[in-house]
C-alpha cells in the first residue's frame, strides 16, 4: 500500500507540476502581470475619473475592474483568459454595472456612444491597443498602464516627441500621469510602469478635411533628411518661407525632429500651407 501509495502521489505531483507549467506558460503568452497594490489601484482609478461607458482590457483579477465600477455607471471588461474571465464573471455576476467579455478586447466592436478605456494592458500589444483608441471616433479618453519607456516617450516626458504623438496630436493630448512601481505587480515585472493617458479633444487643433495633408506634412518632417526639421522643409519648400516660419513660431533651426513640440509643428504647418 505504501508503494502504491507513493506512486499515486508521484502521479498527483506531475499533474500539478504540468498545470502549473501551463499555467505559466500561459501567463507569458499574454504577458500578464496582475496589479496586486491597493495604492496603485486608487491612484489609477483617480486617473480615470466618472464615465457612462468604459472598456477594460486585459481585466485579469478584476483589481481595477471593482474599483471602475465605483465611478462608472457601465463598465465592459474583457479578458481573453477564460480561466480569469471565467472568475471574474462569477465575482460580479451579481453586479449590474460590470459586464465581463471572455475574448480578445482588440476584436471587440468599437461603441458608437461617447466611451472610454482604461487597464492595465499586456505590454506585448501596447501599441495595437493604442492604436484601436486612435481608430475609434467616439473614444473620449485611454488611460493605460503601459511600460514607463512607453509613456515617457509618447508623452514627451524625455523633452522630445514620437511621430505618433505628432501625427495624432491635432485630435489627442498624451499626458504622463504618474508612475507605478514594479513591485505593485504579481509577478513582479522587468520594468516600472506609468499611467498613460491619451484624450480625444473636443475640438480639434485642425480644420476639417487637412488630415491628409498633415500626415504628409509630419511624415515627411520625420524623414530625417538634412538632420534637423528647418533642413528637411527646405527641401520641398521655398528656403525664405521655411526662415520665415521657424523664426515666426520660435524654433531654433538646428532643433532635431523630434524635439520639436507638437504645437510647433502644428504653427509650422499652418505657416507653411
Amino acid at each position: 500500500m505504501a508503494h502504491s501509495f507513493a506512486q499515486g502521489n508521484h502521479s498527483h505531483t506531475q499533474r500539478k507540476v504540468r498545470n502549473g507549467g501551463d499555467r505559466d506558460r500561459a501567463r507569458r503568452a499574454l504577458s500578464q502581470n496582475f496589479l496586486v497594490d491597493p495604492r496603485a489601484v486608487r491612484r489609477m482609478a483617480g486617473a480615470i475619473g466618472s464615465h457612462g461607458l468604459l472598456l477594460e482590457p486585459g481585466a485579469g483579477q478584476g483589481a481595477l475592474t471593482l474599483a471602475l465600477a465605483e465611478s462608472c455607471a457601465r463598465v465592459v471588461a474583457y479578458e481573453i483568459d477564460p480561466l480569469y474571465a471565467g472568475r471574474l464573471a462569477a465575482r460580479t455576476r451579481d453586479d449590474d454595472r460590470i459586464e465581463v467579455v471572455r475574448g480578445d478586447f482588440l476584436t471587440a466592436r468599437v461603441p458608437r456612444e461617447p466611451f472610454a478605456v482604461a487597464g492595465n494592458i499586456p505590454y506585448s500589444i501596447t501599441s495595437r491597443i493604442v492604436d484601436w483608441c486612435l481608430r475609434a471616433p467616439a473614444l473620449t479618453s485611454a488611460t493605460l498602464l503601459t511600460q514607463l519607456e512607453y509613456a515617457r516617450k509618447r508623452s514627451g516626458d524625455f523633452g522630445r516627441w514620437s511621430k505618433l504623438t505628432v501625427l495624432t496630436w491635432p485630435g489627442h493630448s498624451w499626458e504622463l500621469a504618474g508612475h507605478v512601481g514594479r513591485e505593485s505587480f504579481r509577478p513582479v515585472p522587468a520594468v516600472d510602469s506609468a499611467i498613460l493617458r491619451i484624450v480625444s479633444r473636443p475640438v480639434p487643433l485642425l480644420a476639417g478635411g487637412r488630415d491628409a495633408a498633415w500626415r504628409e506634412f509630419v511624415e515627411y518632417g520625420f524623414t530625417g533628411l538634412g538632420g534637423s526639421l528647418h533642413a528637411s522643409l527646405r527641401m520641398r519648400y521655398a528656403a525664405r518661407r521655411v526662415d520665415a516660419a521657424f523664426a515666426q513660431a520660435r524654433v531654433n533651426r538646428d532643433t532635431v525632429v523630434a524635439f520639436v513640440h507638437p504645437d510647433r509643428w502644428l504653427t509650422l504647418f499652418e505657416l507653411l500651407h
